[in-house]
């Protein structure tokens, strides 16, 4: 298979660490990029029944609004390539909301009709179903 045909992408889990003196956590969402394509995306579900029964003082309308950065893949600078944006969101942090380190994939696109974004697309939701809901 020609190299050209297998996109090298990066995924991390986003955490809710509530008390970080427990080191107790919950995955709540997902940070995936693929440097060939310059694609970013991040996803996050809050299920505030599955939060409040394990952590029940947390502040979901807090975690919730923190939360949203990683969706928006927001950055204080904004004008950066999207692997800068990347390492930048997925820095290790001591908060309550960090990242898990990065881990690589590979997607095979071995036909031109799977050459696009819904491959990237495809293999995020696959991830995001498996490690965070």
């Amino acid at each position: 298979m020609d190299p050209a045909d297998k996109w090298l992408y990066e995924y991390a889990i986003i955490r809710l660490v509530p008390r970080i003196d427990r080191e107790e956590f919950i995955n709540i969402g997902l940070l995936m990029l693929c440097k060939r394509q310059k694609w970013l995306k991040g996803k996050v579900c809050v299920d505030m029944q599955k939060i409040k029964g394990i952590f029940p003082d947390a502040d979901i309308s807090q975690i919730k609004g923190q939360s949203e950065l990683f969706e928006k893949t927001d950055v204080p600078q904004k004008d950066l390539p999207v692997e800068e944006k990347y390492r930048w969101l997925t820095a290790a942090k001591s908060a309550m909301l960090q990242t898990s380190p990065s881990h690589p994939g590979i997607i095979s696109v071995s036909d031109e009709t799977h050459k696009n974004q819904s491959s990237l697309e495809s293999e995020f939701e696959r991830l995001f179903k498996n490690l965070v809901l």
